[in-house]
């Protein structure tokens, strides 16, 4: 005859230190990465860098030009198109939902930290490209906000996320376990809980 099994306040405690140290190691090099950015956020207006730009012009090919009719609007090129285009511009378009009209092509890639567009005009073959780099701390900063950042880096922002809730959770049921030793750790949690509350209602809240 067997008996149900009835969770211990030791399993209880060896459950929570073992979620919080998987989650602790799931979201250290992220949490560091949030932290720094969300500081070069707040503090964007000061340490703006000035982007460095690239811009040329140039025309191409007739071959490449009477391929441009296939193109259509928020469509991938063909394969032919776009191998001609990277041939004569050296900008890699076959990935690119271009904007379609009846003058011209245009193809907007921006990334994290930097803005790339390339404009072909579809009479006469001509070609503007510009790209707009602002620098380091702008890449951290797009990738705080997940801009233009792309759908594996959006997935990588969840599971940071949840790896988050989690060392948090896990880590307030340790505090409660441990509390009774630490006077100061009801006061501290109850600190770091209303402070937020308090700058939001006399600084924020309208």
């Amino acid at each position: 005859m067997t008996t149900a099994f009835k969770p211990t306040p030791s399993f209880w405690r060896n459950q929570l230190r073992q979620w919080h140290w998987i989650s602790s190691a799931l979201c250290l090099v992220g949490m560091i990465l949030f932290s720094v950015s969300g500081f070069t956020l707040n503090h964007a207006s000061v340490i703006e860098a000035k982007p460095q730009v690239t811009n040329w012009e140039k025309e191409i090919s007739a071959q490449t030009k009477a391929l441009l009719p296939k193109a259509q609007d928020k469509t991938r090129l063909p394969d032919d198109l776009a191998k001609a285009l990277k041939a004569d511009t050296g900008v890699d378009v076959s990935k690119v939902l271009p904007e379609v009209s009846d003058s011209e092509l245009y193809f907007a890639m921006p990334g994290p930290g930097f803005d790339e567009w390339m404009s072909v005009e579809r009479d006469t073959g001509y070609v503007t490209y510009e790209k707009s780099h602002r620098g380091f701390i702008a890449v951290l900063n797009d990738l705080h906000k997940g801009r233009n950042a792309g759908p594996a880096w959006s997935l990588f922002i969840d599971i940071i996320a949840i790896a988050s809730v989690i060392f948090c959770v896990t880590g307030l049921g340790l505090l409660w376990i441990y509390a009774r030793g630490r006077r100061i750790t009801w006061p501290l949690v109850g600190l770091g809980t209303i402070v937020p509350f308090i700058l939001f209602l006399l600084f924020i809240h309208a």
